[in-house]
């Protein structure tokens, strides 16, 4: 939290580079004398994060706070966002000259054209790790023989047809828009619902290569439910000023559009070409640069800053721990693993059943059991089981094209844990460097920032 217990009023002025009276208000543009800073938001699957960079790229803050609400109700997304914004001082808010943010890849919902929710069941998004394997029939219909991720169980085409299937019901069901969950919340800061990020509309169809949506989606009869398609990091416009002044925005401060929360890492993190990374987050997200494009089925290819980003989420990562250990154990049993010795069990964590990568089956169940009389070779077996299946997510990658990696670069919760960075060495045959510091709100920071200094430079 900011400010830190203790700090003085006259300090935190100083650090703000207030010069009037702590009573004086501000206006809604900072003194030009003062730099202009960026602001990156992440919205996860359990809470929102956000983080202040300076013009120099470094942070000055970061913080966080699970949603008010379930994951699966979009207003508590927005509340969230709100609450841990008007938690800054004043003047730091209205230092901000852009802003981006990122959203789970995949997450859907549908809400009327003026960005409103629709009632009932169908306020609800549908999150990115739900599969509609009812209907993939429908899905190839449309889409035909393809290997593009919108055509599995888990992409958001077979969501979109479900939510479009509810609203029969409505009495103009042509009326509504379908919009993932970073793009309906960049429509709420810029009061207006029409476009969708690239990126973060991959699963929805969009083909980066072809810069087109997949044959079949625009002569399909809800095509006008689609959004009008941007790059990640093109500016959309200022906030919308009741937003702004809500928020306490500057009334010019920028929205850049953003990406998906792996994507976001990945800015965060800024690998070399040699590194792989790999998020443990709620579900394992493996991600690499490579020089030319690779699409197969549960591959995703984005581009990213000018350059070719391809990777795979698998539906293992630590929500599968934390379900079944608290904090606190999971510190004091990993103390207790042997990391230089195998377990003899061989488990398949996944989250619920089916998964979408390394390999795409709807129908794939989990393998939990046997459950070993002691908790820490039951951990021990549960981190080799995920780590598997990162192996083999790095060996999938490198016999679609991809080249070897040479070192992996780990961001997430389940970055924090040294003893799990050792089990994984063993099992990935690679180096490991766990940087849990970065987050995906400080890569949206970073593009935020990007995009002022580019706009400060003028054109070339």
């Amino acid at each position: 939290m900011w400010p830190p217990t203790g700090t003085s009023a006259a300090a935190i002025s100083t650090c703000l580079g207030r010069t009037s009276p702590p009573w004086h208000r501000p206006s809604s543009k900072p003194p030009p004398t003062l730099p202009r800073l960026a602001l990156g938001v992440d919205f996860g699957t359990s809470g929102v994060r956000l983080a202040i960079s300076a013009p120099t790229g470094d942070p000055l803050i970061e913080q966080g706070s699970p949603y008010p609400g379930p994951f699966t109700e979009p207003e508590s997304w927005r509340r969230g966002f709100r609450s841990l914004m008007l938690q800054l001082p004043l003047e730091l808010r209205q230092r901000i000259g852009a802003l981006a943010l990122a959203g789970t890849s995949g997450t859907l919902l549908l809400c009327h054209r003026n960005g409103a929710l629709l009632e009932g069941a169908l306020s609800q998004a549908l999150p990115y790790h739900l599969a509609c394997p009812e209907q993939l029939p429908a899905v190839r219909e449309l889409l035909g023989s393809t290997s593009h991720p919108a055509s599995q169980a888990s992409g958001s085409v077979a969501r979109a047809l479900r939510l479009l299937a509810q609203s029969q019901q409505l009495a103009h069901p042509s009326d509504v828009l379908l919009r993932h969950q970073a793009d309906w919340l960049m429509g709420w800061l810029l009061a207006t619902w029409t476009w969708g990020e690239e990126g973060n509309n991959l699963r929805l169809g969009w083909d980066v290569v072809r810069q087109q949506w997949l044959d079949g989606l625009p002569s399909a009869p809800w095509a006008q439910a689609l959004p009008r398609i941007v790059p990640s990091g093109a500016v959309l416009g200022t906030v919308a000023p009741m937003v702004a002044a809500d928020l306490g925005l500057p009334d010019d401060c920028e929205l850049v559009a953003g990406t998906t929360d792996a994507n976001a890492a990945t800015l965060a993190a800024d690998p070399s070409r040699e590194d792989g990374l790999t998020v443990l987050g709620t579900t394992l997200v493996l991600k690499q640069f490579v020089p030319s494009p690779i699409e197969a089925k549960g591959v995703s290819c984005h581009r990213l800053n000018g350059r070719w980003l391809v990777g795979g989420a698998s539906n293992t990562g630590a929500e599968i721990l934390s379900r079944t250990f608290s904090p606190t154990q999971l510190q004091d049993l990993s103390r207790q693993i042997d990391w230089t010795t195998s377990s003899p069990y061989r488990l398949r964590p996944l989250l619920g059943r089916g998964e979408r990568f390394p390999v795409d089956d709807p129908t794939l169940e989990p393998i939990l059991e046997p459950r070993p009389i002691g908790d820490a070779l039951y951990l021990q077996s549960l981190l080799e089981g995920i780590a598997e299946i990162e192996r083999q997510g790095w060996q999938r990658l490198q016999e679609l094209g991809a080249p070897p990696i040479q070192r992996v670069i780990t961001l997430g919760g389940g970055a924090r844990n040294p003893h799990w960075r050792r089990l994984r060495e063993r099992i990935l045959g690679l180096p490991v460097r766990n940087r849990p510091d970065l987050s995906a709100a400080r890569g949206m920071a970073r593009l935020a920032q990007g995009r002022m200094e580019s706009s400060l430079a003028g054109p070339a």
